[in-house]
């Protein structure tokens, strides 16, 4: 399978200019050969989202990268015909996935308009690294093929990737995926019911996202941004109505919701295009398009809960080990329970159901927000 290095034993010289943080990657195959892998080199964090393009003539290769969402190809510059035969296929197959092709020109990797996106270069040796310049007009990538070098010190900003065989665009997506996975695990806290009361009819959001969500899987909300409940989707199957595992009913117009970017948005705010985090009992997230929102006045119920032992060392002053929030009083609606081991288990808590005592999962986060983003501040909330 194909591996990624983000860390190597071998010292690379820093180049002078803007070019003081490089990035690569390398791949060692023993299942596959890749017959060439380049690395894109800029100035990125490590945690960014990896450049990928693909070097192909294999429809097949160029038809699974469009799928995974890759769709920036680079092409030989006398092979400008089949750029725009794939490109003419997906216009009327596939209208809005259009691929983005780069033609290879007397060093540098040039689009359709003749503009320079970025350099290319052939190094062998760190001495020729050493020697090599980059001029400050030069686009803002630049493409190295790092020839028979099996180990790199620092971790890539993107991958140009030359393969004719699909399944190796499967493997690349398949481990960003899993790594990304472990880069962006939430710490979840366990949380213990301390009071839950009806209280009267409010308007609550339905928010109906453009993927299906799995049992143990949910929105992170509450009426706090302290403090997020974890509130489990309409998934399960149920005596009154039939599952909706696209569905989370969330909460009242006023609760916060996790969106990406450690930010938090009203649900008020949501609406069709906008995206939210969906996360998992493990505290796996992933991103989430908003489909559609419902507003529709519910009765309500109140929950509240406490952690034991707080995690986050900058919590609102106010009570801080104290969280809550308002749901529709129905028994599709649930908070997602601790995970036990891997033995089958109950994955939600209906609200109806809900008793003191019931543990849930929580994200304890900083309390203060100004449009939607942590601040430092003191601040009252209750």
């Amino acid at each position: 399978m194909a591996l990624v290095f983000p860390s190597v034993s071998v010292s690379f010289p820093k180049v002078p200019g803007k070019w003081k943080n490089w990035r690569y990657v390398d791949f060692s195959n023993k299942e596959r050969t890749f017959p060439r892998v380049a690395t894109i080199c800029a100035s990125t964090s490590s945690k960014s989202k990896k450049i990928v393009w693909i070097w192909t003539e294999n429809k097949h290769v160029m038809t699974a990268a469009v799928e995974r969402g890759w769709n920036t190809f680079i092409f030989s510059s006398h092979r400008q015909d089949l750029a725009l035969e794939w490109s003419f296929l997906y216009f009327h197959f596939y209208t809005i996935a259009l691929i983005y092709p780069l033609f290879i020109e007397e060093g540098r990797l040039i689009d359709h308009d003749n503009q320079r996106v970025a350099a290319f270069a052939e190094i062998s040796s760190p001495q020729q690294l050493e020697q090599f310049q980059i001029s400050e007009e030069l686009a803002d990538k630049v493409v190295v093929n790092l020839l028979d070098w099996q180990a790199l010190e620092h971790g890539l900003g993107g991958v140009v990737m030359k393969v004719e065989d699909f399944g190796a665009v499967l493997v690349l997506k398949g481990y960003f995926d899993r790594r990304r996975e472990v880069d962006s695990l939430l710490n979840l806290t366990k949380a213990k019911i301390t009071h839950v009361q009806t209280t009267g009819m409010g308007d609550r959001v339905c928010v109906d996202i453009c993927s299906l969500m799995k049992p143990g899987e949910g929105l992170l909300v509450g009426s706090f941004a302290r403090g997020l409940f974890l509130v489990h989707s309409e998934c399960l199957e149920s005596d009154y109505i039939s599952s909706r595992p696209f569905r989370v009913n969330a909460g009242p117009v006023h609760a916060y919701v996790a969106v990406p970017g450690g930010k938090t948005s009203y649900l008020s705010e949501l609406k069709s295009g906008k995206e939210v985090i969906v996360v998992n009992q493990r505290g796996m997230q992933r991103t989430a398009i908003v489909g559609r929102v419902k507003v529709e006045t519910r009765p309500l119920i109140l929950v509240e809960a406490k952690v034991q032992h707080l995690q986050h060392a900058r919590c609102n002053m106010w009570n801080p080990q104290s969280y809550s929030i308002l749901m529709q009083n129905a028994e599709t609606v649930g908070l997602v329970s601790l995970l036990h081991g891997e033995e089958h288990q109950q994955t939600a808590i209906p609200v109806t159901s809900l008793r003191v005592g019931d543990e849930v999962l929580l994200l304890v986060q900083g309390g203060t927000r100004h449009t939607g983003i942590e601040i430092e501040e003191f601040i009252i909330e209750k």
